[in-house]
C-alpha cells in the first residue's frame, strides 16, 4: 500500500510525508523540511508517526520554504538524508560538516531504494542549484511530484507518466499576480521558465500525463497572494475533466489528509 499527506505546502514551508506498507513493516519518506523543527515534529505527530520513526528525508533543493529545519531535524535524531550535488553544494558550510557522514547523494534518472519504497528523481527547470523533484512507488502504485518548475518540460511529462496519484504545483493566477504588490522582479521570477507553474500550466501538465488509472491529484504551493483555491480547482479539474470537488488543494498550515495511491 502507497499513500501520502501534504504536513503543509506553499511559500511559508513545504513538506510530504510518503508511506510504503509491505507486510507489518512501514517506510517513511519525508519529502522536504520547510517547516520549523517544532512544528513539522508537531505535524508529524498529527499525521500518526512521529519523527525518529523516518527511514530518511529528501530535500528537493536549497530554498528555504524545502529545506528550512534539515539540519536541525537530521542533528537531533540522525535520519538519513538526500539530495542533489547541486543542492548540497548551495548549503555545505561549516556548519554541515558533523552531519555529512549522513548525505547521500541523488541523482536524475538513477532509483533510490528506501526500504520497501522506491524513488526516482527527476530534474525540473527551476531557479536553484539542481533541483530535483520525484516519482515514488511501492513497486505497484506511483506517485508523482512536482511543484517549484517554472514550465512542463518534456522531462518532467516524460518523468510523470503513468502515475496513479500526482502532487502537482498550482502556485499563481496570472492575473492576480500581475495585479499584486510584488515588485516587478518577483513578478518575472516567478512567472518566468525558471519560477513557478501557473494554474494553466499545471493544467496543461495534467493534460498532457492524465490517464484512466489516475486516481487522484493533489494541488500544492499554492501562493497565499497570488491564488485562491478554487481558481486552481478549476484549472485542474477543467483539464482532468472532472469536478472542481474531486481536486484535493494542500494547505499552507493544516496541508492535505492522507491520501492512498
Amino acid at each position: 500500500m502507497l499513500r501520502f499527506k501534504s504536513l503543509g505546502s506553499g511559500s511559508s514551508g513545504n513538506a510530504t510525508l510518503v508511506e510504503a506498507q509491505s507486510g507489518a513493516h512501514t517506510t517513511r519518506l519525508l519529502i522536504d523540511c520547510g517547516l520549523r523543527l517544532r512544528d513539522l515534529e508537531a505535524r508529524l505527530i498529527e499525521a500518526g508517526t512521529c519523527a525518529e520513526d523516518l527511514d530518511a528525508i529528501f530535500i528537493t533543493h536549497e530554498h528555504g520554504d524545502h529545506i528550512g529545519c534539515a539540519r536541525s531535524f537530521v542533528k537531533r535524531y540522525s535520519t538519513p538524508l538526500w539530495m542533489s550535488q547541486g543542492t548540497w553544494m548551495a548549503v555545505s558550510d561549516e556548519a554541515w560538516t558533523p552531519y555529512q557522514h549522513l548525505l547521500n547523494v541523488a541523482r536524475d534518472g538513477c532509483s533510490i531504494e528506501v526500504s520497501a519504497l522506491q524513488v526516482l528523481p527527476f530534474t525540473v527547470p527551476h531557479d536553484a542549484r539542481e533541483p530535483l523533484q520525484l516519482r515514488c512507488t511501492d513497486g505497484q502504485r506511483h506517485l508523482g511530484i512536482a511543484t517549484d518548475l517554472g514550465h512542463p518540460s518534456s522531462h518532467v511529462v516524460d518523468a510523470l507518466q503513468g502515475c496513479h496519484a500526482l502532487l502537482l504545483e498550482a502556485n499563481h493566477d496570472p492575473d492576480l499576480l500581475q495585479a499584486s504588490a510584488y515588485p516587478s522582479f518577483l513578478k518575472q521570477r516567478v512567472a518566468g521558465p525558471w519560477g513557478h507553474l501557473a494554474n494553466h500550466a499545471a493544467a496543461d501538465l495534467l493534460t498532457r500525463v492524465k490517464h484512466e488509472q489516475l486516481s487522484y491529484v493533489l494541488a500544492a504551493h499554492l501562493s497565499e497572494r497570488n491564488n485562491t483555491p478554487e481558481l486552481a480547482r478549476e484549472s485542474l479539474s477543467e483539464a482532468l475533466g472532472c469536478a472542481p470537488s474531486d481536486i484535493q488543494v494542500a494547505d499552507s498550515t493544516t496541508g492535505s489528509m492522507w491520501m492512498q495511491v
